[in-house]
């Protein structure tokens, strides 16, 4: 001021970098402090979470021996091949379960399926292949891949091996436009084709 006299000065509190009130992120392990200034709790490391029931399963199955997969596979599909050779699905007792079939009365692209593995089973391989004939081609290389994948996974020190079939998506293609003109031709109302409807 102009008449020579100074004001009091107020000595401001200092503030670390850093700090909340600083507008920096707090140093981890740092305690909290409230609006009053005063030191808040300790920050606690958050425990990881235990997995759950399916994490459990997956964890086991991930490091068990490499034998189990191609086994469990192995045997998912005997007891599959089991219950249809004990069911004959060929009896055509009562009405149909494809809810496709039921809805339009056309067959569904897997219309068949059952029964030509029924007969692929039982060596009718003329029968099984009138009741789905992509199905009757596809096994064989269903077969093989199954079969090069376990032999590489239980003998993984054998030099030998059976050659890897690669399915490209070219293949994969080719074989849904075959599959879906098999679908076509199977419905049509007239001879010939009325002999591939089941």
């Amino acid at each position: 001021m102009s008449d020579g006299m100074s004001m009091p000065t107020q000595e401001l509190p200092i503030v670390p970098p850093g700090s909340p009130q600083a507008g920096g992120a707090a140093a981890p392990g740092a305690p909290l402090n409230n609006s009053a200034g005063q030191p808040g709790p300790w920050q606690r490391p958050t425990a990881p979470r235990a997995p759950g029931r399916f994490g459990r399963l997956w964890l086991k199955l991930k490091h068990s021996p490499a034998w189990v997969a191609p086994a469990a596979l192995l045997t998912c599909f005997l007891g599959l091949a089991a219950t249809v050779l004990a069911t004959n699905p060929t009896d055509d007792l009562g009405p149909t379960t494809c809810a496709f079939k039921l809805v339009t009365g056309f067959d569904c692209p897997g219309c068949g399926g059952t029964r030509a593995f029924y007969y692929v089973l039982t060596l009718n391989l003329p029968e099984a292949a009138r009741n789905h004939a992509i199905a009757v081609f596809a096994a064989p290389f269903l077969a093989y891949l199954y079969l090069s994948w376990a032999l590489r996974r239980v003998f993984p020190s054998v030099k030998w091996r059976l050659p890897q079939f690669r399915i490209t998506a070219s293949m994969a293609s080719m074989f849904l436009i075959a599959w879906g003109g098999y679908w076509v031709i199977r419905n049509l109302p007239f001879a010939p084709f009325t002999l591939l409807y089941v």
